[in-house]
Protein backbone atom coordinates (compact mmCIF):
# COMPACT_ATOMS: atom_id res chain seq x y z
CA UNK A 1 0.00 0.00 0.00
CA UNK A 2 0.89 3.64 -0.68
CA UNK A 3 2.86 5.84 2.17
CA UNK A 4 -0.07 8.90 2.83
CA UNK A 5 1.59 12.27 3.42
CA UNK A 6 -1.67 13.28 5.05
CA UNK A 7 -3.01 10.28 7.56
CA UNK A 8 -0.43 8.16 9.34
CA UNK A 9 -0.74 4.44 9.62
CA UNK A 10 -2.73 5.09 13.09
CA UNK A 11 -4.86 7.65 11.31
CA UNK A 12 -5.96 5.05 8.70
CA UNK A 13 -6.94 2.60 11.07
CA UNK A 14 -11.17 1.50 11.59
CA UNK A 15 -12.86 -0.18 14.56
CA UNK A 16 -13.86 -2.68 11.73
CA UNK A 17 -10.67 -4.17 10.05
CA UNK A 18 -12.88 -7.13 8.35
CA UNK A 19 -12.65 -6.11 3.88
CA UNK A 20 -14.85 -3.56 2.85
CA UNK A 21 -16.00 -5.64 0.22
CA UNK A 22 -17.66 -8.20 2.39
CA UNK A 23 -18.92 -5.17 4.35
CA UNK A 24 -20.64 -3.44 1.35
CA UNK A 25 -21.35 -7.24 -0.13
CA UNK A 26 -25.58 -6.90 0.85
CA UNK A 27 -27.37 -3.93 -1.06
CA UNK A 28 -28.57 -1.02 0.74
CA UNK A 29 -31.45 1.25 -0.74
CA UNK A 30 -32.01 3.59 1.47
CA UNK A 31 -31.13 7.33 1.90
CA UNK A 32 -27.85 7.76 3.99
CA UNK A 33 -28.58 11.71 4.58
CA UNK A 34 -32.16 13.35 5.11
CA UNK A 35 -33.97 15.70 2.24
CA UNK A 36 -32.47 19.05 3.53
CA UNK A 37 -28.89 17.60 2.35
CA UNK A 38 -29.80 16.48 -0.67
CA UNK A 39 -31.54 18.71 -1.82
CA UNK A 40 -28.53 21.39 -1.16
CA UNK A 41 -26.31 19.15 -2.31
CA UNK A 42 -28.29 18.88 -5.56
CA UNK A 43 -28.26 22.61 -5.68
CA UNK A 44 -24.58 22.83 -5.52
CA UNK A 45 -24.22 20.57 -8.63
CA UNK A 46 -26.87 22.92 -10.17
CA UNK A 47 -23.47 25.32 -9.42
CA UNK A 48 -21.19 23.57 -10.31
CA UNK A 49 -22.04 21.65 -13.30
CA UNK A 50 -23.02 22.63 -17.11
CA UNK A 51 -24.90 20.71 -20.01
CA UNK A 52 -22.67 18.50 -21.90
CA UNK A 53 -20.03 17.78 -18.83
CA UNK A 54 -19.05 14.26 -18.43
CA UNK A 55 -19.53 12.90 -14.47
CA UNK A 56 -17.50 11.12 -12.31
CA UNK A 57 -19.86 9.73 -9.61
CA UNK A 58 -17.01 8.36 -7.29
CA UNK A 59 -17.80 5.72 -4.16
CA UNK A 60 -21.08 5.93 -5.41
CA UNK A 61 -24.68 3.70 -5.11
CA UNK A 62 -28.30 3.35 -6.29
CA UNK A 63 -28.80 7.47 -6.13
CA UNK A 64 -26.59 10.26 -7.49
CA UNK A 65 -28.14 13.33 -6.60
CA UNK A 66 -27.93 15.21 -9.84
CA UNK A 67 -30.06 17.59 -11.09
CA UNK A 68 -32.87 16.56 -13.30
CA UNK A 69 -32.68 19.95 -15.37
CA UNK A 70 -29.00 18.88 -16.99
CA UNK A 71 -28.17 16.87 -19.61
CA UNK A 72 -25.07 15.00 -18.99
CA UNK A 73 -22.60 13.73 -22.03
CA UNK A 74 -21.79 10.81 -19.48
CA UNK A 75 -22.20 9.60 -16.39
CA UNK A 76 -19.62 6.99 -14.74
CA UNK A 77 -20.16 5.54 -11.23
CA UNK A 78 -17.84 4.14 -9.16
CA UNK A 79 -18.42 1.85 -5.92
CA UNK A 80 -18.59 -1.17 -4.22
CA UNK A 81 -21.66 -2.67 -4.72
CA UNK A 82 -22.89 -3.65 -8.08
CA UNK A 83 -26.50 -4.45 -7.32
CA UNK A 84 -26.87 -0.33 -6.33
CA UNK A 85 -24.82 0.72 -9.19
CA UNK A 86 -27.06 -1.20 -11.78
CA UNK A 87 -30.47 0.59 -10.40
CA UNK A 88 -28.86 3.87 -10.59
CA UNK A 89 -31.13 5.40 -13.09
CA UNK A 90 -28.32 8.22 -13.95
CA UNK A 91 -25.70 6.24 -14.60
CA UNK A 92 -24.86 5.55 -18.25
CA UNK A 93 -22.18 3.05 -16.91
CA UNK A 94 -20.49 1.65 -13.77
CA UNK A 95 -17.17 0.47 -12.47
CA UNK A 96 -17.13 -2.14 -9.33
CA UNK A 97 -13.75 -1.43 -7.20
CA UNK A 98 -12.45 -0.76 -4.06
CA UNK A 99 -9.65 1.91 -3.37
CA UNK A 100 -8.78 0.94 -0.46
CA UNK A 101 -7.18 -1.94 -1.95
CA UNK A 102 -6.27 -0.20 -5.60
CA UNK A 103 -6.03 3.63 -5.81
CA UNK A 104 -5.57 3.16 -9.42
CA UNK A 105 -9.04 4.54 -11.23
CA UNK A 106 -9.72 2.80 -14.67
CA UNK A 107 -10.08 6.13 -16.60
CA UNK A 108 -7.62 7.75 -18.76
CA UNK A 109 -6.38 11.03 -18.27
CA UNK A 110 -8.50 14.00 -18.62
CA UNK A 111 -11.23 11.91 -19.13
CA UNK A 112 -14.26 14.15 -17.13
CA UNK A 113 -15.41 17.99 -16.59
CA UNK A 114 -16.36 16.88 -12.56
CA UNK A 115 -15.81 14.27 -10.27
CA UNK A 116 -18.51 14.08 -7.15
CA UNK A 117 -17.89 11.72 -4.01
CA UNK A 118 -20.99 12.29 -1.79
CA UNK A 119 -20.74 11.21 1.77
CA UNK A 120 -18.30 8.70 1.52
CA UNK A 121 -15.10 10.13 1.85
CA UNK A 122 -14.87 9.09 5.75
CA UNK A 123 -13.92 5.83 4.67
CA UNK A 124 -10.68 6.51 2.48
CA UNK A 125 -7.48 4.81 4.18
CA UNK A 126 -5.22 6.31 1.55
CA UNK A 127 -7.04 9.61 0.28
CA UNK A 128 -4.03 11.37 -1.36
CA UNK A 129 -3.43 8.44 -3.64
CA UNK A 130 -7.76 8.38 -4.24
CA UNK A 131 -7.60 12.19 -4.63
CA UNK A 132 -4.23 12.61 -7.09
CA UNK A 133 -6.46 10.22 -9.22
CA UNK A 134 -9.30 12.35 -9.01
CA UNK A 135 -6.85 15.40 -10.13
CA UNK A 136 -5.50 12.82 -12.99
CA UNK A 137 -9.28 12.16 -14.68
CA UNK A 138 -10.45 15.67 -14.49
CA UNK A 139 -10.14 17.66 -17.54
CA UNK A 140 -7.90 21.40 -16.89
CA UNK A 141 -10.79 23.38 -15.67
CA UNK A 142 -12.65 20.29 -13.82
CA UNK A 143 -13.99 20.29 -10.59
CA UNK A 144 -14.11 17.87 -7.63
CA UNK A 145 -17.10 17.86 -5.27
CA UNK A 146 -16.69 16.43 -1.93
CA UNK A 147 -20.04 16.30 -0.06
CA UNK A 148 -20.24 15.30 3.94
CA UNK A 149 -22.14 15.13 6.73
CA UNK A 150 -22.18 13.92 10.80
CA UNK A 151 -23.73 10.53 9.44
CA UNK A 152 -21.43 7.62 8.58
CA UNK A 153 -21.21 3.63 9.46
CA UNK A 154 -18.83 4.49 12.45
CA UNK A 155 -16.89 1.35 12.07
CA UNK A 156 -15.45 1.55 8.75
CA UNK A 157 -14.99 5.02 8.56
CA UNK A 158 -11.07 5.96 9.44
CA UNK A 159 -9.72 6.88 12.73
CA UNK A 160 -8.65 10.38 11.74
CA UNK A 161 -12.16 11.17 10.75
CA UNK A 162 -14.03 10.03 13.73
CA UNK A 163 -11.98 11.77 16.38
CA UNK A 164 -12.43 15.17 14.39
CA UNK A 165 -15.15 17.72 14.77
CA UNK A 166 -16.84 18.83 11.36
CA UNK A 167 -15.19 21.72 10.86
CA UNK A 168 -11.89 19.67 11.47
CA UNK A 169 -13.31 17.16 8.78
CA UNK A 170 -13.77 20.21 6.33
CA UNK A 171 -10.01 21.10 7.07
CA UNK A 172 -8.91 17.30 6.25
CA UNK A 173 -11.00 17.05 3.67
CA UNK A 174 -9.04 20.19 2.27
CA UNK A 175 -5.37 18.76 3.04
CA UNK A 176 -6.57 15.93 0.81
CA UNK A 177 -7.01 18.47 -2.04
CA UNK A 178 -4.39 20.48 -2.01
CA UNK A 179 -1.99 17.78 -1.55
CA UNK A 180 -3.37 16.37 -4.71
CA UNK A 181 -2.50 19.21 -6.45
CA UNK A 182 -6.12 20.73 -6.53
CA UNK A 183 -6.15 24.82 -6.09
CA UNK A 184 -9.03 27.30 -5.59
CA UNK A 185 -10.27 25.21 -2.61
CA UNK A 186 -13.06 26.63 -0.42
CA UNK A 187 -15.31 24.96 1.25
CA UNK A 188 -19.28 24.83 1.90
CA UNK A 189 -21.38 24.60 5.18
CA UNK A 190 -24.80 24.54 6.36
CA UNK A 191 -24.31 23.23 10.01
CA UNK A 192 -28.13 23.09 10.36
CA UNK A 193 -29.36 22.42 7.51
CA UNK A 194 -33.02 21.64 6.95
CA UNK A 195 -36.43 21.48 5.09
CA UNK A 196 -37.95 21.13 8.16
CA UNK A 197 -38.66 24.93 10.16
CA UNK A 198 -37.43 25.27 13.49
CA UNK A 199 -35.70 21.64 13.35
CA UNK A 200 -31.75 20.85 12.90
CA UNK A 201 -31.28 18.40 9.83
CA UNK A 202 -27.86 16.71 8.74
CA UNK A 203 -24.97 19.71 8.73
CA UNK A 204 -24.26 19.95 5.44
CA UNK A 205 -20.04 20.47 4.22
CA UNK A 206 -18.96 20.10 1.49
CA UNK A 207 -15.45 20.76 -0.21
CA UNK A 208 -14.77 21.87 -3.99
CA UNK A 209 -11.77 22.17 -5.75
CA UNK A 210 -10.89 22.60 -9.20
CA UNK A 211 -8.27 21.24 -11.57
CA UNK A 212 -6.92 24.51 -13.24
Amino acid sequence: MPDDPVLSETDRQKLDSSPDDAFYDQPRFVQHVDEGFRERLTELYCDHLADGDRVLDAMSSWVSHLPDDREFARVVGHGLNEAELAANPRLDEYVVQNLNVDQRLPFDDASFDAVLCAVSVQYLQYPTAVFREFHRVLAPDGVLVVSFSNRTFHTKAVRAWRERSMDDRAALVRRYCETAGFERVETVRDPRNSVLPGLGGDPFYAVVAHRD
